[in-house]
């Protein structure tokens, strides 16, 4: 079910998501070895048992994480940027449908930006007037 994030409600979340995001991210790189011992294999004199050993550990690999990644962004959560760590959470600033945004390594999601915006166009949270003060409880 779809749902908008405030700042409160995306923040209380974060550290499960975090987790599942970096999970997903050594999913990744796991993918990307795989795929280059695959093209290893390619590459010499092997037989295609080998190959097709290979190419399913890739196959399976993969399955995984694209599980993985539904299982994250079926919570709401956009997958922005894997290389540079970037998730959005949807939200709605006054009656303008906005996106909260939050790169690896932040604490916390204290930036927005517009639905056109990347995150070049982030913004803080901790202007007055973005949200209520019922949202920014936790920014303070």
């Amino acid at each position: 079910m779809f749902n908008f994030f405030t700042p409160v409600k995306a923040n209380s979340i974060l550290p499960e998501v975090k987790v599942k995001f970096a999970n997903i991210l050594m999913q990744r790189n796991s993918i990307m070895d795989l795929q280059a011992e695959l093209n290893t294999v390619v590459n010499q004199e092997v037989s295609h048992e080998s190959f097709f050993i290979k190419k399913s550990q890739v196959n399976k690999a993969i399955a995984v994480m694209y599980r993985d990644i539904e299982e994250l962004e079926g919570l709401g959560i956009l997958i922005k940027s894997f290389d540079e760590g970037l998730l959005d959470f949807p939200s709605k600033r006054f009656n303008e449908e906005v996106w909260l945004c939050w790169k690896m390594g932040e604490d916390k999601i204290k930036f927005w930006h517009g639905k056109n915006e990347g995150f070049m166009g982030r913004k803080p949270l901790s202007n007055k007037g973005t949200y209520n003060n019922d949202d920014l409880e936790d920014l303070r």
